[in-house]
């Protein structure tokens, strides 16, 4: 079963191979409506709208890297195992969205996985977008009731503040890499807590 985070990151990888500078990835786990919805959006160079039919297809890719473009088929397939769906809108010249649909508690949903990794690959490419990264956990109404929890919880990363931040120092450099894996790794903990601390 592969982790719903390498079908991200080939998304995300897809974002930067059409020339996206900024990406935005919104995963909200909604637990009272048993949804999980993943979203990317990109300002990359999208495509037209025979491109966008065909890219569903798993024997049709823009890529050069390989032959096959099992990426997004293999994403729609999961989310429609799932009792969901993928949906993609792009306009040439103003990015590309692709939207993933589950239900959250289909057996048959693989497990979100490491975002950590699959984030920190994508930031640390060579030819990385800023990121802009929100990802919430939407609790049940009775679950508050039982333990006390606050409804929603929030991580949030946004590089483009990052690099503000650091200045001259890349997002590459030793000290960034682990302060971004920590800092990834801390706040996803949070989420799957069941008393992680509220951020939103």
């Amino acid at each position: 079963m592969r982790e719903l985070s390498m079908h991200i990151l080939d998304v995300l990888e897809n974002a930067l191979a059409a020339g996206a500078t900024q990406v935005k990835l919104d995963i909200v786990e909604d637990l009272s409506a048993d949804r999980l919805v993943i979203t990317v959006e990109d300002n990359g160079r999208g495509m037209d709208a025979e491109t966008s039919r065909r890219v569903l297809n798993p024997f049709f890719t823009t890529r050069t890297t390989r032959r096959i473009g099992l990426g997004l088929p293999f994403f729609a397939a999961a989310a429609r195992r799932c009792d969901g769906d993928l949906t993609l809108e792009s306009i040439p010249g103003r990015g590309t969205s692709v939207k993933a649909t589950f239900r959250h508690s289909h057996l048959d949903r693989a497990p979100l996985g490491d975002m950590r990794d699959s984030l920190l690959a994508f930031l640390l490419n060579e030819e990385a977008a800023d990121l802009i990264y929100r990802h919430q956990v939407i609790l049940g109404q009775g679950l508050k009731q039982r333990t006390g929890e606050e409804l929603r919880r929030t991580f949030e990363l946004d590089t483009a503040a990052i690099r503000t931040e650091l200045g001259e120092v890349p997002l590459s450099h030793p000290r960034a890499v682990e302060w971004l894996r920590q800092f990834i790794a801390e706040g996803e903990a949070r989420l799957a807590s069941p008393r992680g601390e509220n951020h939103a």
